[in-house]
């Protein structure tokens, strides 16, 4: 049997051969093809086993041939810790370009001093670490290392995920489309609307039957549009029988050519009883308008606890308990999610004998965007007024209450054969360690959600990621880092590659220092989301 070499171009370690197998040089691909041509070099970093010329990258652009070796393109990610701060966090630990030769990086950062052996400081990701395909060879980097005295050992690898897909929460009242209507990029289908979420709108893109099931070109769009959502791209999407919409993790999504402002602070009931007590004494009757809950102050339970009387307001739509009222109006883009401009719209009268001239209604949607205040007149008719400045005040509250807008866009993915072989010879001991929380899971070192169930199925938030974590192979799949650190005894319990662990300083020695995009208390606007160091921390199971 042939061993398959590893594609990441970087130098031989002295390790032991596996039994039972013939190991070549690094680099040299040991399939070649006798029709292949002398000057390429076979790549089998997955199954489409390009034929790269010299000079030229594989169809992936992760892998390239260089003077007849076959190197990983993209350097290795380290993350450094910076000891000064009392919570962990994530720095730079220096910049340096693609160091495709494997020669350890000769700029430090300033404020590091060339030691190698502070291995509880540095931590090796996944991001440019190459793959273990064809599944059982032991993963690229399998570090060794300590953390607060205790050893440790990280096993480190980029996945080839065709099981996955992003979850993309997006802050708006606005109707994007229907529930589990198509969501489209360049005209293929690429995912659905799913559940909308408290304030949101959820969107599943991805997955195994769209990068599969499908025509060439929707598995082409669908890898491609996974891989810009998960670097942190712009993406243009359309809707069927819905919305065109810009997404990006991180930034406010733009809706019909429009940059959404504000996520709404509640439903409309939730509106009327947070700000009751503020609107009291001041308007006689207020109606919240929503999508989904319409909220209207006198009927409401906030309302009768602060003894407010009837104001004899007769609404459309149907009325679930006191002062809650569902489909008002349709879904659309306009006051709270709706499809309405004139707010009067849902109004369908005024009872005789209960309402009066001179009663002060102020309307206004979840998010404060639109309100308008109007008075009874002699007919009992609202007659637009200005708004008082005391009420306009409120308004602005509820405003000020509501969060940014934001796209948030979660990586789902299954961890398979590659993953776990690459760890174990005995997958399900991984999968088990896990579960019993013995094994802490990252991508790119930020903190993985480990979901219930059988299977290792994780989620993490890209914008916790270094740029450029994702990349695509044509088969189509998706590339993913993930890192798996346990201690070492309970690494060598689980049956791991116990031959193939290598001190933090050997890894050190192997790649390009590099470090882009990975969230640091200095950068991130919300220190808070500072990812905590993922050596010694408690894993994020279900």
């Amino acid at each position: 049997m042939t061993e398959h070499t590893k594609t990441d171009g970087l130098p031989v370690l002295d390790l032991p051969e596996r039994p039972e197998v013939a190991s070549t040089a690094l680099g040299k691909s040991p399939l070649r093809n006798e029709k292949m041509s002398a000057s390429k070099v076979e790549c089998n970093a997955c199954p489409v086993l390009c034929q790269i010329s010299e000079g030229r990258t594989g169809a992936c652009d992760r892998y390239a041939n260089r003077e007849g070796v076959l190197v990983r393109v993209d350097p290795v990610v380290l993350l450094r810790r910076e000891l000064s701060s009392e919570t962990p966090v994530l720095v730079p630990f220096a910049q340096a370009g693609a160091d495709t030769a494997g020669e350890a990086a000769k700029e430090k950062a300033p404020d590091w001093n060339g030691d190698l052996l502070r291995g509880d400081e540095v931590f090796v990701t996944g991001v440019g670490s190459s793959t273990t395909y064809p599944d059982y060879k032991p993963a690229p980097f399998i570090v060794g290392s300590k953390a607060n005295g205790v050893d440790m050992v990280t096993v480190v690898t980029e996945g080839i995920f065709s099981y996955c897909s992003f979850k993309v929460k997006i802050d708006t009242d606005r109707f994007l489309g229907p529930e589990q209507a198509n969501v489209r990029y360049k005209g293929e289908v690429v995912g659905h609307v799913t559940t909308a979420e408290y304030g949101s709108q959820m969107l599943s893109l991805g997955g195994v039957h769209h990068l599969t099931g499908g025509s060439k070109k929707e598995g082409r769009m669908t890898a491609e549009l996974m891989q810009l959502l998960g670097n942190k791209k712009a993406v243009e999407c359309v809707i069927d029988g819905g919305a065109s919409m810009v997404i990006q993790a991180g930034r406010a999504p733009i809706v019909n050519g429009v940059e959404e402002q504000r996520m709404r602070v509640g439903c409309g009931s939730a509106a009327i009883g947070i700000f009751a007590r503020q609107l009291f004494g001041h308007a006689d009757e207020v109606v919240v308008v929503d999508d989904h809950i319409t909220g209207v102050l006198t009927e409401h339970q906030a309302g009768r606890c602060l003894d407010m009387p009837a104001s004899g307001i007769q609404m459309r739509g149907r009325k679930s308990t006191p002062g809650r009222y569902f489909q008002v109006a349709n879904p659309g883009t306009g006051w709270g999610g709706t499809d309405i401009s004139d707010p009067l719209s849902i109004i369908e009268g005024w009872e005789e004998g209960v309402a009066r001239p001179g009663l002060k209604l102020l309307m206004t949607s979840t998010t404060g965007e639109h309100a308008q205040w109007y008075v009874l007149d002699e007919q009992l008719r609202p007659v637009e007024q200005e708004m008082p400045a005391e009420v306009r005040r409120i308004v602005e509250r509820i405003g000020e209450n509501c969060e940014p807008s934001l796209c948030t866009v979660l990586f789902l993915g299954g961890a398979g054969g590659s993953l776990r072989a690459g760890v174990t010879e005995n997958p399900v001991l991984l999968t088990r360690a896990i579960k019993q929380a013995l094994v802490n899971v990252t991508c790119g070192g930020a903190p993985a959600y480990v979901w219930p169930g059988g299977g290792i199925t994780v989620m993490v938030d890209v914008m916790r990621m270094p740029d450029n974590s994702f990349g695509t192979v044509p088969t189509p799949a998706i590339v993913a880092p993930i890192e798996f650190s346990m201690r070492r005894d309970d690494y060598e319990a689980l049956g791991g590659h116990m031959e193939h662990v290598f001190s933090i300083e050997q890894a050190l020695a192997r790649g390009a220092w590099h470090n882009d995009g990975a969230p640091t208390a200095r950068e991130w606007r919300r220190p808070d989301r500072a990812n905590a160091w993922p050596l010694g921390q408690r894993p994020m199971l279900g």
